[in-house]
């Protein structure tokens, strides 16, 4: 094979070659390129690292604004849980006022309504006993032909109804 007896007189040019072409390589990409975006990834890195920390910082600063905000709205809910029993408070001793000064009205007036209830009835019996007398009288005329008299009658419509 030809090829195999070629090799001796051509392989010392290609390490040559071989080693100049890694070299140029190495230098190129390893000593140029890769620095290069190894910065870039470091830089890049950072940033992520700075954002994370900011975030938590915000994450933290918003548990912390929101923990504030959740006691002021707490103190403000007693506070208005607190004027609303006062104001309650205040509606009931108002209701139980005015309730009492109707009950004393309606107490007033349901006195007035006895008042004229009994007199109505005093002067309804009065009225009665004299209708009484006055027919226990025409009755008796009638009946028996005598003639009473109104204060005789009076007298006893009176003790017919007291006894």
């Amino acid at each position: 094979m030809p090829q195999i007896s070629q090799l001796a007189a051509t392989y010392s040019s290609q390490v040559f070659w071989m080693l100049i072409f890694f070299g140029f390589i190495f230098f190129v990409i390893g000593r140029g390129m890769v620095p290069k975006v190894m910065g870039t990834v470091e830089a890049r890195d950072k940033r992520i690292v700075d954002d994370l920390a900011a975030a938590d910082a915000a994450r933290k600063a918003a548990d912390a604004e929101e923990e504030a905000w959740r006691t002021q709205e707490n103190a403000r809910r007693a506070e208005a849980q607190a004027v609303i029993a006062k104001a309650k408070s205040d509606a009931a001793s108002a209701s139980e006022t005015r309730l009492a000064a109707a009950g004393s009205k309606v107490d007033a007036r349901l006195a007035e309504a006895d008042v004229r209830i009994t007199k109505a009835r005093d002067g309804a019996l009065g009225e009665i006993e004299k209708v009484a007398a006055d027919a226990a009288g025409a009755i008796v005329s009638r009946v028996a032909g005598l003639t009473v008299d109104a204060k005789a009658a009076s007298a006893a419509v009176k003790e017919a109804l007291n006894g």
